[in-house]
């Protein structure tokens, strides 16, 4: 594993994947770009790396030999929020439907240019950095209860085990409650990227707030409180 940092008190991003020389371009360009950058050349490493404390965000490639990325995903997620990109195939649906089940916040198909990365990165940092700044009183939308200062969120007094993209929907679901809240603001507002049409990484990420809400979190009909919106989008539903 080896470090490479860029300026004082600059975002510290861990970059795992076995493709050195992919490492060493993605590497050369964010520490020019303002990152502190650590790289690890496989998942065991990653993820220990990841665990550690150290980083503000971790980029995992989804095909690594001995744990692949998913399963660093997985690992990391048992015992952290940290916000994971995950780097996977171009046009590889499957793989990347997995990863956002598991808790990644976004993912970029390979082969991807820095300059993609470390937009998709910075995106990523922004909506952490921002809720951080905000005002720490909560967010209460019945049984729901969010503080955005502290990416923290409870239904019904339980806690929530949210990702940091997660959070933003929820978040822009419950600010904007009662009311249909189009994909495409959605993107923008969670994932900080215009939504592209095929793209199903809302939906996935719907699917898991939903799942993480729990079977209390319906309505007198049995349908979440998070509702689909035919050809409009997501609506959390009051009262």
């Amino acid at each position: 594993m080896n470090e490479r940092a860029s300026g004082p008190l600059t975002a510290r991003v861990l970059l795992v994947d076995d493709d050195v020389e992919l490492l060493e371009l993605l590497s050369d360009y964010l520490s020019r770009d303002g990152f502190a950058v650590t790289c690890a050349h496989d998942g065991s490493t990653g993820v220990s790396a990841a665990l550690s404390g150290g980083h503000d965000i971790a980029v995992l490639d989804q095909m690594m030999p001995g744990v692949s990325g998913l399963q660093a995903l997985a690992q990391i997620r048992a015992a952290s929020a940290l916000p994971v990109v995950m780097l996977t195939a171009r046009g590889d649906d499957t793989d990347r439907i997995a990863g956002l089940e598991l808790g990644a916040d976004d993912y970029v198909p390979k082969p991807c240019t820095p300059r993609e990365l470390a937009a998709r990165l910075r995106a990523i940092l922004k909506r952490v950095g921002a809720a951080a700044q905000a005002p720490s009183q909560a967010l209460v939308i019945g049984a729901l209860t969010l503080w955005p200062a502290q990416r923290r969120g409870e239904f019904a007094a339980r806690s929530l085990a949210l990702t940091s993209t997660e959070f933003s929907l929820l978040e822009a679901l419950a600010r904007q409650a009662g009311q249909p809240v189009s994909k495409a603001d959605l993107s923008e507002q969670a994932l900080g990227r215009p939504f592209s049409r095929f793209d199903r990484s809302i939906d996935v990420h719907v699917s898991s707030i939903r799942h993480k809400l729990g079977p209390s979190a319906t309505l007198a009909d049995g349908r979440s409180i998070i509702q689909t919106v035919i050809r409009k989008g997501y609506q959390l539903v009051v009262g």
